[in-house]
């Protein structure tokens, strides 16, 4: 009964496509997050700034102008006038999202972390299934190089005995040789 009234909550789908890998990480907007438990983004940052020690670099960080550029063109959100962010945002690991639900205390935000670990441990799950996949993948990478290589190989000799066909090199005859007759 749980897993269901935590679904109806916030749908899984809709947690994944808000997860970003940035700096080898996979970590969550802090406006995406706010938009989820319900609240503000700024009194979401206020309570993160209040409790700094909770939040070491390797739960959250601030993205650099540059990151947040790269991320604005993929998913397409406002930069100028009004409705756009006035500073860079905060951007949380798995472990960031659940101490976010210890400093809001709120229900809401308590249930939702929930959903929102489970579906970042789906991810390291799915990861995981996928590394098999990758190593064959890569193996057969290797055999397609190898092969490349020996096809390009053929067709070198290929071209040398062209050009040997075409251009045929005129051999001096060894052996014994009959003398002509003079006339």
């Amino acid at each position: 009964m749980k897993a269901k009234e935590n679904e109806l909550i916030v749908p899984s789908e809709v947690i994944m496509n808000k997860i970003y890998f940035i700096r080898g990480q996979k970590v969550m907007l802090d406006s995406d997050i706010a938009e989820l438990y319900q609240v503000e983004t700024k009194r979401l940052k206020e309570q993160v700034k209040r409790n700094r020690s909770r939040f070491p670099e390797k739960y959250m960080f601030v993205l650099t102008e540059k990151e947040f550029e790269c991320l604005r063109s993929q998913i397409a959100t406002s930069n100028e006038g009004r409705g756009g962010t006035r500073y860079l945002p905060m951007v949380f690991t798995e472990h960031g999202v659940l101490q976010l639900s210890n400093v809001l205390k709120s229900e809401r935000a308590e249930k939702v972390s929930f959903i929102i670990i489970d579906v970042f441990v789906k991810l390291r799950e799915m990861l995981w299934d996928n590394t098999d996949l990758r190593l064959i993948i890569e193996e057969i990478k290797k055999k397609t190089d190898n092969n490349t290589k020996n096809i390009e190989l053929v067709f070198q000799y290929l071209d040398e005995l062209l050009q040997k066909n075409e251009n045929p090199v005129q051999r001096e005859q060894i052996g014994y040789k009959i003398p002509k007759k003079q006339k």
